[in-house]
């Protein structure tokens, strides 16, 4: 299986993860992991240890060393499964919880954990497969739940809504709460599903669905090379902000909602946003309070606000949604979802700079540089947003056409099902795949 001189595995796909921990790069290890998702679970286990104790993670290495030592045994497969899903690299606990479920094929545990190891990856038509092929030997609670659950992330609405019917209330309180988000999903799928195909194209309707997120627009790139809809990098505009500010007011007037406020997040980027949209909405600007009904809260980037003093608290007040609040995020990050999911979204992104960071600029030399920050005063900032230009950028032609009209249908078909509930995290991208740059 490998050497026993120096331990280093004898599998030659395996050997450039082994320079990169040599070379002390445990992140280039696991990329090269990733790639080799067939090697010998023993010789990857190999390797994996040597990366869990260069990262300190002391309970995968251990269950990495015994599977090592004895790869066919379903208990050690598990128990590294299950130190990989907990560590956070689902994608190599895969392989090896598949083959624990080979070899103990009516093990509850190991079902769920390789369910959970897919939901990790976004492998959702993988999990309802696996859960779908067990059926006859499932619990209701959690097991035919999380079937309803994947077949909505894999787009199988059909599939989604057969099991959901066949799934009587929980006798266990501790469920009641993930029967009533699944109730909502369903109820928001059947809104949207009026005016949008809810297809594996239709990015806007699932993140309705999923997370009962209005998105305002697509971005004008790249729709047809892999990206669908979402940005891999901008750096961000004032029109690209004001443009989300417009659609937003057309997305609160479709809705029916007449908001007395704009609240304004403890962070610069949230702050010179809000007070450009008191503008564009013609409503006062107040510090956001908890509670505060009929307001429009608004945030750049909900993980900026996490990073400020106050972040943790407020992020927590989020969550619970007071009578005519909407919560607006300009730039939500797709790949590392906020911890809280915000009513309406200006563009999904996986890396974004604000247009008062510090981005790129043309350098004397005709060259790409580092810019300064903007600095001035937050109120000076916000009224050039009012002042930009908010004309759609082309981009390179394949997007299809975006008009505020189609958002505005959208929202009047939903209007009913959206603001409701609360706004759990989505963690995953749902039916609408997209390429990955890491």
């Amino acid at each position: 299986m490998f050497s026993r001189r120096n331990r280093r595995p004898s599998s030659p796909e395996l050997s450039k993860a082994w320079e990169c921990l040599d070379a002390d790069d445990v992140p280039g290890a696991l990329r090269e992991l990733r790639r080799n998702e067939g090697a010998p679970l023993g010789q990857v286990a190999l390797v994996v240890g040597r990366a869990a104790r260069a990262a300190g993670f002391d309970d995968l290495g251990e269950a990495a060393a015994a599977l090592a030592a004895h790869p066919g045994r379903p208990q050690a497969l598990y128990d590294y499964g299950y130190a990989c899903v907990e560590r956070g690299v689902s994608h190599l606990a895969i392989p090896a919880l598949r083959e624990a479920a080979r070899l103990a094929p009516d093990s509850p545990a190991v079902l769920r954990e390789l369910v959970s190891a897919y939901e990790d990856e976004n492998r959702h038509r993988d999990a309802a497969d696996l859960l779908l092929a067990h059926e006859e030997g499932f619990a209701d609670w959690p097991d035919r739940y999380l079937l309803v659950h994947n077949a909505v992330l894999a787009g199988d609405l059909a599939l989604a809504r057969r099991q959901h019917a066949l799934l009587p209330d929980p006798v266990d309180g501790v469920w009641a709460d993930a029967r009533d988000r699944q109730d909502r999903v369903l109820e928001r799928a059947a809104s949207a599903g009026r005016v949008s195909p809810l297809d594996h194209a239709d990015l806007r309707g699932w993140q309705y669905v999923m997370g009962g997120t209005v998105l305002g627009g697509l971005s004008p790139y790249g729709y047809d090379a892999g990206m669908a809809g979402r940005y891999a990098w901008i750096q961000d505009t004032h029109d690209q902000c004001l443009s989300g500010l417009l659609r937003l007011r057309s997305v609160l007037a479709a809705a029916g909602l007449r908001p007395r406020s704009v609240s304004l997040l403890p962070d610069r980027g949230s702050r010179i946003l809000g007070l450009a949209a008191a503008e564009v909405l013609d409503l006062p600007a107040e510090p956001y309070t908890a509670g505060r009904p009929d307001t429009v809260v608004i945030a750049y980037d909900l993980d900026a606000v996490a990073d400020t003093a106050r972040g943790p608290e407020v992020l927590e007040q989020l969550l619970r949604r007071a009578p005519g609040q909407v919560l607006h995020e300009h730039a939500s990050c797709w790949t590392r979802p906020p911890a809280v999911a915000a009513d309406s979204v200006a563009l999904l992104h996986q890396s974004a700079v604000a247009p008062w960071g510090a981005g790129l600029r043309q350098g004397a030399d005709g060259g790409v540089e580092p810019g300064a920050p903007d600095d001035r005063p937050e109120e000076r900032i916000a009224r050039e947003i009012v002042g930009a230009d908010p004309t759609p950028d082309e981009g390179d032609g394949q997007t299809p056409a975006d008009p505020v009209e189609r958002l505005t249908d959208f929202v009047s078909a939903v209007r009913g099902t959206w603001l409701r509930g609360d706004r759990d995290r989505v963690r995953s991208s749902g039916p609408v795949a997209s390429s990955r740059f890491v």
